[in-house]
């Protein structure tokens, strides 16, 4: 069993849902990507959904666009991040960590490089936004031989044949997009999100996590009331953003802290 499957059996158990923050390695700046790691999970985190920075970040909003430019003005790149994950997993051995990013860094690599390194730095699962699940079978075989969980997107606008492509590949979780647009967007309808979970799951097995609007902790817990996982990105990279170096960890450690808190409540 992957340590993704094993945290959701595991919360399960203990009738809690998993919060799964999001940031961008790199960002601040490189020596703060694992310290930001280690607080997140000291303040409740259950995976860590760890940002590969990408010049053209097409699903994300201002905030997580500037972030990427931020990492990548950093000189950060997929290399860099799995020394990351590598140097994280000295002390953590057990919270999952999932890279989300784009495909280009990855063919850059090239898949069986990548696969094979990830693993050994200690990642378990990839979130790829523009491989969609017909169109990466050969990416698909290499994270399989490597033990790796594919995650993969739905949003409110996926049509029956996508939701049952989704179904046969991924592995892990999957991701629902809450609304429709960028990360960070607003207008966030609970009722039609839990209406579409309920539709997703004649379909899908695995747990269902939603992510893209979420802003605090009464929204978290909202959302955890039919959702398996909560993802909250925008509101912890502005976070990061509008600290200083000095206090970015523990401002950060300090709004993951609030969120599981409302979570749990």
């Amino acid at each position: 069993m992957s340590r993704i499957a094993t945290c959701f059996a595991h919360l399960k158990q203990q009738n809690k849902k998993a919060l799964i923050p999001f940031f961008t390695a790199g960002d601040p700046t490189p020596s703060k990507t694992v310290p930001l790691m280690h607080a997140m999970v000291t303040a409740g985190a259950d995976i860590i959904e760890l940002g590969v920075p990408f010049s053209d970040p097409m699903a994300d909003g201002p905030t997580i666009q500037r972030s990427s430019e931020r990492a990548l003005e950093n000189h950060v790149g997929l290399k860099d991040i799995l020394g990351m994950v590598q140097q994280f997993r000295q002390d953590n051995k057990t919270t999952p960590v999932v890279l989300m990013g784009y495909a280009n860094p990855i063919e850059a690599m090239g898949y069986e490089k990548f696969a094979q390194q990830a693993q050994a730095a200690g990642v378990d699962g990839v979130l790829t936004v523009d491989y969609p699940p017909e169109e990466c079978t050969d990416f698909l075989e290499c994270l399989a031989q490597h033990n790796l969980d594919p995650i993969f997107l739905l949003a409110p606008t996926t049509v029956d044949a996508r939701i049952a492509a989704v179904a046969r590949a991924a592995r892990g979780f999957v991701y629902y997009v809450s609304l429709k647009g960028v990360t960070g967007s607003a207008n966030l309808d609970l009722r039609a999100v839990q209406t579409r979970l309920s539709e997703l799951r004649r379909h899908i097995q695995l747990p269902i996590g939603v992510g893209f609007g979420i802003r605090d902790g009464a929204m978290a817990k909202a959302m955890a009331e039919f959702s398996d996982a909560v993802v909250i990105g925008s509101r912890i990279v502005q976070e990061i953003e509008n600290a200083s170096p000095e206090t970015v960890v523990a401002r950060v450690e300090t709004l993951v802290k609030s969120i599981r808190t409302a979570m749990d409540s």
